[in-house]
Protein backbone atom coordinates (compact mmCIF):
# COMPACT_ATOMS: atom_id res chain seq x y z
CA UNK A 1 0.00 0.00 0.00
CA UNK A 2 0.77 3.49 -0.21
CA UNK A 3 2.28 4.89 3.06
CA UNK A 4 2.07 8.67 1.96
CA UNK A 5 -1.50 7.93 0.61
CA UNK A 6 -4.27 10.83 2.22
CA UNK A 7 -6.84 9.27 4.47
CA UNK A 8 -10.18 9.68 2.54
CA UNK A 9 -13.37 10.95 4.44
CA UNK A 10 -14.76 6.85 4.01
CA UNK A 11 -11.16 5.85 6.15
CA UNK A 12 -11.81 8.62 8.62
CA UNK A 13 -15.44 7.10 9.22
CA UNK A 14 -14.49 3.75 9.71
CA UNK A 15 -11.64 4.25 11.48
CA UNK A 16 -13.25 6.87 14.19
CA UNK A 17 -15.79 3.70 14.26
CA UNK A 18 -13.51 1.05 14.19
CA UNK A 19 -15.53 -1.08 16.99
CA UNK A 20 -18.53 -0.69 15.27
CA UNK A 21 -16.52 -1.69 11.49
CA UNK A 22 -15.37 -4.49 13.42
CA UNK A 23 -18.23 -6.01 15.23
CA UNK A 24 -20.32 -5.57 11.35
CA UNK A 25 -17.76 -7.56 9.32
CA UNK A 26 -17.25 -9.77 11.86
CA UNK A 27 -21.61 -10.50 11.78
CA UNK A 28 -21.57 -10.75 8.03
CA UNK A 29 -18.74 -13.34 8.15
CA UNK A 30 -20.29 -15.67 10.23
CA UNK A 31 -23.93 -15.39 8.76
CA UNK A 32 -21.76 -16.06 5.52
CA UNK A 33 -19.94 -19.03 6.66
CA UNK A 34 -22.91 -20.20 8.24
CA UNK A 35 -24.68 -20.34 4.39
CA UNK A 36 -21.77 -21.80 3.18
CA UNK A 37 -21.23 -24.80 5.77
CA UNK A 38 -25.37 -25.29 5.63
CA UNK A 39 -25.52 -25.62 1.78
CA UNK A 40 -22.32 -27.70 1.61
CA UNK A 41 -23.03 -29.75 4.65
CA UNK A 42 -19.99 -30.35 5.82
CA UNK A 43 -19.22 -32.45 8.39
CA UNK A 44 -18.32 -31.57 12.03
CA UNK A 45 -19.71 -28.37 10.78
CA UNK A 46 -19.34 -26.72 14.17
CA UNK A 47 -15.70 -26.02 13.84
CA UNK A 48 -15.64 -23.32 10.87
CA UNK A 49 -17.65 -21.08 12.56
CA UNK A 50 -15.63 -21.35 16.00
CA UNK A 51 -12.31 -21.15 14.21
CA UNK A 52 -13.63 -17.75 12.16
CA UNK A 53 -14.46 -16.24 15.78
CA UNK A 54 -11.61 -17.32 17.48
CA UNK A 55 -9.13 -15.58 14.60
CA UNK A 56 -11.06 -12.37 13.40
CA UNK A 57 -12.68 -11.40 16.99
CA UNK A 58 -9.60 -10.57 19.32
CA UNK A 59 -7.52 -8.53 16.53
CA UNK A 60 -9.04 -6.44 13.17
CA UNK A 61 -6.00 -5.46 11.38
CA UNK A 62 -4.74 -7.06 8.77
CA UNK A 63 -1.22 -7.41 9.94
CA UNK A 64 -2.23 -8.99 13.11
CA UNK A 65 -4.81 -11.26 11.04
CA UNK A 66 -2.26 -12.49 8.45
CA UNK A 67 -0.37 -13.68 11.44
CA UNK A 68 -2.42 -14.68 13.56
CA UNK A 69 -4.32 -17.14 10.86
CA UNK A 70 -0.50 -18.40 9.53
CA UNK A 71 0.22 -19.44 13.30
CA UNK A 72 -3.52 -21.02 13.65
CA UNK A 73 -2.40 -22.97 10.77
CA UNK A 74 0.36 -24.34 12.14
CA UNK A 75 -0.84 -24.68 15.21
CA UNK A 76 -3.76 -26.87 13.47
CA UNK A 77 -1.79 -28.94 11.13
CA UNK A 78 0.77 -29.96 13.91
CA UNK A 79 -2.00 -30.85 16.33
CA UNK A 80 -3.87 -32.83 14.12
CA UNK A 81 -1.10 -35.07 13.34
CA UNK A 82 -0.25 -35.07 16.95
CA UNK A 83 -3.87 -36.36 17.62
CA UNK A 84 -4.12 -38.84 14.70
CA UNK A 85 -0.80 -40.38 15.85
CA UNK A 86 -2.31 -40.71 19.17
CA UNK A 87 -5.31 -42.24 18.29
CA UNK A 88 -3.52 -44.59 16.46
CA UNK A 89 -1.61 -45.15 19.13
CA UNK A 90 -4.65 -45.92 21.27
CA UNK A 91 -5.48 -49.16 19.32
CA UNK A 92 -2.53 -50.71 20.82
CA UNK A 93 -2.07 -48.95 24.34
CA UNK A 94 -3.53 -46.57 26.40
CA UNK A 95 -0.51 -45.92 28.56
CA UNK A 96 1.57 -45.42 25.11
CA UNK A 97 -1.21 -42.67 23.85
CA UNK A 98 -1.35 -40.83 26.97
CA UNK A 99 2.45 -40.31 27.61
CA UNK A 100 2.33 -39.31 24.05
CA UNK A 101 -0.65 -37.12 24.84
CA UNK A 102 1.40 -35.42 27.87
CA UNK A 103 4.70 -34.77 25.54
CA UNK A 104 2.34 -32.86 22.99
CA UNK A 105 0.85 -30.93 25.39
CA UNK A 106 4.20 -30.06 26.68
CA UNK A 107 5.40 -28.74 23.68
CA UNK A 108 2.28 -26.86 23.50
CA UNK A 109 2.83 -25.22 27.26
CA UNK A 110 6.73 -24.41 26.11
CA UNK A 111 5.62 -22.91 22.78
CA UNK A 112 2.89 -21.01 24.22
CA UNK A 113 5.51 -19.04 26.16
CA UNK A 114 7.47 -18.11 23.18
CA UNK A 115 7.52 -15.98 19.49
CA UNK A 116 4.62 -18.33 18.41
CA UNK A 117 2.64 -18.47 21.49
CA UNK A 118 -0.63 -18.57 19.34
CA UNK A 119 0.44 -21.43 17.80
CA UNK A 120 1.99 -23.27 20.30
CA UNK A 121 -1.85 -22.87 21.73
CA UNK A 122 -3.50 -24.16 19.07
CA UNK A 123 -0.96 -27.06 18.92
CA UNK A 124 -2.51 -29.00 22.55
CA UNK A 125 -6.37 -27.36 21.16
CA UNK A 126 -6.31 -29.30 18.06
CA UNK A 127 -4.87 -32.33 20.04
CA UNK A 128 -7.74 -31.92 22.06
CA UNK A 129 -10.21 -31.73 19.41
CA UNK A 130 -8.85 -34.53 17.44
CA UNK A 131 -8.54 -36.91 20.52
CA UNK A 132 -12.30 -36.24 21.53
CA UNK A 133 -13.38 -37.90 17.85
CA UNK A 134 -12.83 -41.77 19.86
CA UNK A 135 -10.47 -44.60 19.38
CA UNK A 136 -9.08 -45.13 15.78
CA UNK A 137 -11.50 -42.65 14.23
CA UNK A 138 -9.52 -40.92 11.65
CA UNK A 139 -12.09 -39.71 9.38
CA UNK A 140 -13.69 -37.82 11.89
CA UNK A 141 -10.26 -36.20 12.99
CA UNK A 142 -9.48 -35.45 9.21
CA UNK A 143 -12.87 -33.49 9.11
CA UNK A 144 -12.44 -31.49 12.19
CA UNK A 145 -9.29 -30.74 10.83
CA UNK A 146 -9.98 -29.85 7.46
CA UNK A 147 -12.94 -27.59 8.91
CA UNK A 148 -10.51 -26.06 11.00
CA UNK A 149 -8.02 -25.14 8.04
CA UNK A 150 -11.44 -23.81 6.01
CA UNK A 151 -12.51 -21.30 8.75
CA UNK A 152 -9.38 -20.00 9.31
CA UNK A 153 -9.01 -19.54 5.53
CA UNK A 154 -12.55 -17.78 5.56
CA UNK A 155 -11.30 -15.18 8.77
CA UNK A 156 -8.53 -14.23 5.81
CA UNK A 157 -11.20 -13.87 3.43
CA UNK A 158 -13.27 -12.05 5.19
CA UNK A 159 -10.83 -9.84 6.70
CA UNK A 160 -8.81 -8.77 3.46
CA UNK A 161 -11.94 -7.18 1.81
CA UNK A 162 -11.60 -3.45 2.78
CA UNK A 163 -8.85 -4.66 5.57
CA UNK A 164 -8.47 -1.71 8.49
CA UNK A 165 -5.12 -1.22 8.60
CA UNK A 166 -3.33 -0.50 12.04
CA UNK A 167 -0.78 1.98 9.92
CA UNK A 168 -3.46 3.98 9.06
CA UNK A 169 -5.24 3.99 12.32
CA UNK A 170 -1.49 5.16 13.76
CA UNK A 171 -1.19 7.89 11.41
CA UNK A 172 -5.21 8.79 12.52
CA UNK A 173 -4.23 8.95 16.11
CA UNK A 174 -0.55 10.27 15.85
CA UNK A 175 -2.56 13.33 13.90
CA UNK A 176 -4.82 13.90 17.02
CA UNK A 177 -2.15 13.74 19.54
CA UNK A 178 0.00 16.47 17.49
CA UNK A 179 -3.36 18.46 17.54
CA UNK A 180 -3.64 17.49 21.73
CA UNK A 181 0.27 19.20 22.07
CA UNK A 182 -0.98 21.99 19.79
CA UNK A 183 -3.90 22.64 21.94
CA UNK A 184 -2.31 21.99 25.47
CA UNK A 185 0.83 24.72 24.48
CA UNK A 186 -1.73 27.14 22.91
CA UNK A 187 -3.80 27.09 26.48
CA UNK A 188 -0.46 27.14 28.50
CA UNK A 189 1.08 30.18 26.30
CA UNK A 190 -1.95 31.70 25.68
CA UNK A 191 -1.25 35.86 26.61
CA UNK A 192 -4.85 36.15 27.16
CA UNK A 193 -4.10 34.07 30.28
CA UNK A 194 -3.72 36.14 33.97
CA UNK A 195 -3.18 32.67 35.56
CA UNK A 196 -1.62 29.42 34.58
CA UNK A 197 -4.84 27.17 33.01
CA UNK A 198 -5.49 23.80 34.93
CA UNK A 199 -5.27 21.54 32.13
CA UNK A 200 -4.17 18.32 34.15
CA UNK A 201 -7.39 16.26 33.24
CA UNK A 202 -6.14 17.24 29.41
CA UNK A 203 -2.59 16.19 30.10
CA UNK A 204 -3.60 12.81 31.41
CA UNK A 205 -6.05 12.50 28.21
CA UNK A 206 -2.89 13.03 25.95
CA UNK A 207 -0.26 11.18 27.81
CA UNK A 208 -2.71 8.13 27.73
CA UNK A 209 -3.65 8.78 24.02
CA UNK A 210 0.26 7.89 23.22
CA UNK A 211 0.18 5.02 25.07
CA UNK A 212 -2.56 3.99 23.27
CA UNK A 213 -0.57 3.88 19.93
CA UNK A 214 2.03 1.69 21.49
CA UNK A 215 -0.26 -1.34 20.61
CA UNK A 216 -0.41 -0.80 17.07
CA UNK A 217 3.47 -0.43 16.17
CA UNK A 218 3.80 -4.40 15.37
CA UNK A 219 0.76 -4.68 13.39
CA UNK A 220 2.10 -1.28 11.46
CA UNK A 221 5.84 -2.29 11.41
CA UNK A 222 4.20 -5.72 9.47
CA UNK A 223 2.25 -3.82 7.10
CA UNK A 224 4.25 -1.11 6.13
CA UNK A 225 7.58 -2.97 6.04
CA UNK A 226 9.03 0.09 8.16
CA UNK A 227 11.50 -1.03 11.25
CA UNK A 228 9.39 -1.60 14.18
CA UNK A 229 12.48 1.04 15.87
CA UNK A 230 10.64 3.67 13.90
CA UNK A 231 7.97 3.20 15.70
CA UNK A 232 9.30 2.73 19.21
CA UNK A 233 11.53 6.20 18.57
CA UNK A 234 8.75 8.07 17.50
CA UNK A 235 6.85 6.56 20.46
CA UNK A 236 9.84 7.84 23.11
CA UNK A 237 10.25 11.24 20.89
CA UNK A 238 6.55 11.86 21.66
CA UNK A 239 6.55 11.24 25.03
CA UNK A 240 9.55 13.65 25.41
CA UNK A 241 8.32 16.23 23.79
CA UNK A 242 5.10 16.18 25.37
CA UNK A 243 7.17 16.14 29.21
CA UNK A 244 9.52 19.25 27.71
CA UNK A 245 6.50 21.26 27.15
CA UNK A 246 5.09 20.79 30.69
CA UNK A 247 8.61 21.90 31.85
CA UNK A 248 7.94 24.88 29.38
CA UNK A 249 4.88 25.93 30.61
CA UNK A 250 6.32 25.36 34.28
CA UNK A 251 8.95 28.04 33.35
CA UNK A 252 6.97 30.57 31.74
CA UNK A 253 4.53 30.73 34.62
CA UNK A 254 7.51 30.47 37.49
CA UNK A 255 7.14 34.30 38.95
CA UNK A 256 5.06 37.21 37.40
CA UNK A 257 8.04 39.25 36.96
CA UNK A 258 9.81 36.46 34.46
CA UNK A 259 6.52 35.90 33.20
CA UNK A 260 5.61 39.69 31.73
CA UNK A 261 9.09 39.78 30.24
CA UNK A 262 9.11 36.68 28.25
CA UNK A 263 5.35 37.72 27.77
CA UNK A 264 6.42 40.93 25.68
CA UNK A 265 9.91 39.25 24.04
CA UNK A 266 9.29 39.19 20.40
CA UNK A 267 12.10 36.32 19.77
CA UNK A 268 9.69 34.00 22.15
CA UNK A 269 6.83 34.93 21.06
CA UNK A 270 7.42 34.05 17.50
CA UNK A 271 9.27 30.70 18.34
CA UNK A 272 5.52 29.91 20.50
CA UNK A 273 4.10 30.74 17.03
CA UNK A 274 6.54 28.47 15.33
CA UNK A 275 6.15 25.56 17.56
CA UNK A 276 2.63 25.84 17.43
CA UNK A 277 2.26 25.68 13.30
CA UNK A 278 4.80 22.77 13.32
CA UNK A 279 2.43 20.69 15.37
CA UNK A 280 -0.32 21.43 13.00
CA UNK A 281 1.79 20.68 10.21
CA UNK A 282 2.75 18.05 11.31
CA UNK A 283 -0.78 16.67 12.03
CA UNK A 284 -1.79 17.53 8.76
CA UNK A 285 0.96 15.77 6.91
CA UNK A 286 -0.20 12.62 9.03
CA UNK A 287 -3.64 12.87 8.03
CA UNK A 288 -2.98 14.65 4.10
CA UNK A 289 0.22 12.24 3.10
CA UNK A 290 2.28 15.77 1.81
CA UNK A 291 5.75 15.84 2.52
CA UNK A 292 6.31 19.12 1.28
CA UNK A 293 5.10 20.68 4.70
CA UNK A 294 7.54 18.55 6.80
CA UNK A 295 10.06 20.97 4.76
CA UNK A 296 8.30 24.00 5.38
CA UNK A 297 8.32 23.11 8.90
CA UNK A 298 11.92 22.07 9.19
CA UNK A 299 12.72 25.45 7.82
CA UNK A 300 10.44 27.65 10.39
CA UNK A 301 11.85 25.67 13.13
CA UNK A 302 15.42 26.14 11.79
CA UNK A 303 14.88 29.76 12.16
CA UNK A 304 13.57 29.81 15.60
CA UNK A 305 16.08 27.76 16.82
CA UNK A 306 18.80 30.77 15.54
CA UNK A 307 17.17 33.23 17.00
CA UNK A 308 16.56 31.10 20.52
CA UNK A 309 20.61 30.71 19.81
CA UNK A 310 21.03 34.65 19.14
CA UNK A 311 18.96 35.64 22.59
CA UNK A 312 20.69 32.93 24.86
CA UNK A 313 24.16 34.77 23.91
CA UNK A 314 23.06 38.15 24.33
CA UNK A 315 22.00 36.88 27.98
CA UNK A 316 24.97 35.87 28.17
CA UNK A 317 26.68 38.99 27.13
CA UNK A 318 24.36 40.98 29.23
CA UNK A 319 24.31 38.84 32.38
CA UNK A 320 20.86 38.56 32.42
CA UNK A 321 21.21 35.52 33.75
CA UNK A 322 17.65 35.00 35.29
CA UNK A 323 16.71 31.32 35.84
CA UNK A 324 13.42 31.22 34.85
CA UNK A 325 13.71 32.92 31.48
CA UNK A 326 17.41 31.17 30.94
CA UNK A 327 15.50 27.69 31.13
CA UNK A 328 12.68 28.75 29.27
CA UNK A 329 14.81 29.67 26.00
CA UNK A 330 16.78 26.51 26.71
CA UNK A 331 13.47 24.67 26.97
CA UNK A 332 12.14 25.87 23.61
CA UNK A 333 15.45 25.39 22.06
CA UNK A 334 15.09 21.71 22.93
CA UNK A 335 11.15 21.56 21.94
CA UNK A 336 12.30 22.76 18.45
CA UNK A 337 14.98 20.34 17.93
CA UNK A 338 12.61 17.54 19.04
CA UNK A 339 9.73 18.37 16.34
CA UNK A 340 12.40 18.16 13.53
CA UNK A 341 13.52 15.34 14.69
CA UNK A 342 10.03 13.96 15.03
CA UNK A 343 9.28 15.51 11.18
CA UNK A 344 12.26 12.99 9.79
CA UNK A 345 11.08 10.48 11.73
CA UNK A 346 7.39 10.30 10.60
CA UNK A 347 8.72 11.51 7.02
CA UNK A 348 10.64 8.15 7.71
CA UNK A 349 7.04 6.45 8.18
CA UNK A 350 5.39 7.29 5.57
CA UNK A 351 8.20 7.93 2.81
CA UNK A 352 10.13 4.91 2.68
CA UNK A 353 12.32 4.77 0.12
CA UNK A 354 15.80 4.10 1.51
CA UNK A 355 17.16 2.36 4.46
CA UNK A 356 17.33 5.04 7.38
CA UNK A 357 18.91 4.36 10.51
CA UNK A 358 17.14 5.52 13.35
CA UNK A 359 18.59 6.32 16.52
CA UNK A 360 16.93 5.89 19.71
CA UNK A 361 15.69 9.08 21.26
CA UNK A 362 17.09 10.02 25.04
CA UNK A 363 14.66 8.91 27.47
Amino acid sequence: MRLDKKISSLDNLIYSNYRVTHGLRMGVAFVLTFLIVRLTQLPEATWPMITLVVVMGPISFWGNVVQRVSERIIGTVGGSIAGMAALWLELYSLPLMLTWCGLVVFASGYLALGKRAYAGLLLGVTLAVIIGAGPGDMETALWRSGDVLIGSLLALLFSSIYPQRAFIHWRMQMADYLMSLNKLHSAWLSPNMLERPRLQKKLKQAMAQMIKMRALHAASSKESHVPREVFDATQTLCRNLLCTLELLADAYWSSRESHFIMLNARTLRHTQRSILNALEKLSLMLRNGSMGDELQVSVQLNDSALELQELMQSMNRGKNNEAQIYGYVWLSMQVTDQLKSLGDLLTTAMDKQEPVVVAKPES
